[in-house]
């Protein structure tokens, strides 16, 4: 099988991350009683703040919107890193495992410090723990493996 090109990686490893992810989400939302346009709308909030949470529909498919192009950032910058760093790609899960606490960390204390997200960021325990798990296995992994599609050649 031909190995995929660098747009197919992050394009399907981006694509990918993004529907687990906020699927997961999604679903820990709603254990918790919040409803997915809710969580959508949260996402938004980074770009918009508070007006997010009065925008209803339309704001919802921007937070999903957004939540996808972050993705394909994320991906991106992880198929930049793994071309000058191809041990990366050899140990998949390794990599997955601390990609995704970078990513976990980066939006937690760096993005969203930065962006209109209204609410303080806090590091519940067991929240973080199912959001680390999330941005490891939904997220990571799927980049991860994507990108040594792309890289490893057989």
């Amino acid at each position: 099988m031909k190995p995929w090109s660098g747009l197919q990686a992050v394009i399907i490893g981006g694509s990918t991350a993004a529907a687990l992810d906020i699927l997961f989400s999604i679903s820990f939302a709603a254990y918790n009683g919040l409803p997915p346009a809710r969580l959508l709308q949260t996402v938004a909030s980074g770009l918009l703040g508070d007006a997010a949470f009065s925008g209803g529909n339309p704001t919802a498919a921007l937070g999903l919107a957004l939540h996808f192009v972050m993705s394909y950032l994320w991906a991106t910058l992880f198929l930049t890193f793994a071309r000058f760093a191809t041990a990366t790609v050899h140990r998949p899960m390794l990599t997955a495992l601390l990609f995704g606490i970078v990513v976990l960390l980066t939006m937690r204390l760096v993005v969203l410090p930065l962006s209109a997200f209204p609410r303080p960021v806090n590091f519940r325990p067991f929240a973080t723990f199912m959001d680390l798990m999330s941005h490891v296995f939904f997220f990571a992994a799927p980049i991860v493996f994507a990108v040594r599609k792309a890289l490893v050649r057989t």
